[in-house]
């Protein structure tokens, strides 16, 4: 049974697993993962331009997982939930298994399930909220 102690309890479990998923790909991303660029260069972007992507992307990431923290906006939890199905599904699209998308559920389940849980909103402004 769901009560209004546990639901908070959720949504702090789900908030710092959709923080640590962001931070650690994030940093990874800061870092350049050397694996990584294989990932880009399946769609077309050359190693230069892989490079400047990481780095915003591992700023953007982080800035998400700050988000989710402190209060978790549901327009950074869409963000949250559409980048995690993309860096999922780059994984079969780069040759990878297709085990190595559908491993992945769960990364993208976390972010799905707090914006469920943070309520989906009824007008667009809601969006950030």
């Amino acid at each position: 049974m769901i009560t209004p102690s546990s639901s908070r309890a959720v949504e702090w479990i789900l908030r710092v697993a959709v923080a640590g998923e962001f931070i650690g790909h994030g940093v990874f991303s800061l870092q350049h993962k050397a694996g990584w660029f294989a990932y880009y260069a399946s769609v077309g972007i050359a190693e230069p331009t892989a490079g400047t992507f990481m780095t915003l992307v591992g700023l953007l990431d982080l800035l998400v997982a700050v988000i989710v923290m402190i209060r978790p906006l549901r327009l950074a939890l869409l963000w949250a939930v559409f980048w995690t199905f993309v860096t999922a599904l780059i994984r079969p699209i780069s040759g990878e298994p297709i085990w190595d998308f559908i491993e992945r559920f769960a990364n993208i389940g976390a972010p799905l399930a707090l914006l469920f849980l943070v309520g989906m909103p009824k007008r667009m402004k809601e969006w950030l909220t």
